[in-house]
């Protein structure tokens, strides 16, 4: 068992709830569960482009939901943006999804701090056919085969962002 396994393990028994129980009420609730299909819509980008759901077909995605106010996802979306700079060339897809009101405060944090990794904005729209799980950050491994590889709510160490390759290489 890894330590990120360990400590949500631990944390439930403190809690006095079984792990799987955690689990569900930390709000995977509306995600597929690890090897269920992920259907994606096309995402309109933060940057004007679209990201479109059929250039990630055959190809390992990461979806990351952030936003420019989480210290949480201040911690992870650097390791998020170097995952996708050191494997893009491999198809490794990455969209993340700011659920920022304020679409103009995303723009500016990612142009702060030079994320350029494709993401999009969450509008209404976008969330009723890909809802956010509860928590941020919420980090997603979607398999070559479209399905649901790996689902990482709250932060991430950078390892265990760079531990998300190993999916091109299944």
């Amino acid at each position: 068992m890894d330590r990120r396994a360990w400590c949500r393990a631990a944390a439930a028994l403190a809690m006095g709830a079984p792990l799987a129980a955690a689990n569900a009420a930390g709000g995977a609730r509306n995600m597929p569960a690890l090897g269920e299909p992920l259907t994606l819509p096309d995402v309109p980008l933060l940057d004007g482009g679209t990201f479109r759901a059929a250039q990630a077909q055959g190809q390992v995605l990461v979806v990351y939901w952030w936003a420019s106010w989480c210290p949480f996802c201040a911690q992870v979306t650097p390791s998020i943006q170097k995952l996708w700079r050191d494997h893009r060339a491999q198809g490794l897809q990455v969209l993340g999804l700011s659920i920022d009101q304020d679409i103009a405060a995303a723009k500016t944090y990612r142009a702060e701090h030079g994320y350029d990794f494709p993401s999009g904005w969450v509008s209404p729209a976008l969330n009723a056919s890909l809802p956010k799980p509860k928590g941020l950050p919420v980090t997603l491994a979607r398999d070559r085969q479209g399905k649901v590889a790996a689902l990482e709510l709250g932060q991430l160490f950078p390892e265990d962002v760079e531990q998300l390759a190993r999916f091109l290489r299944a």
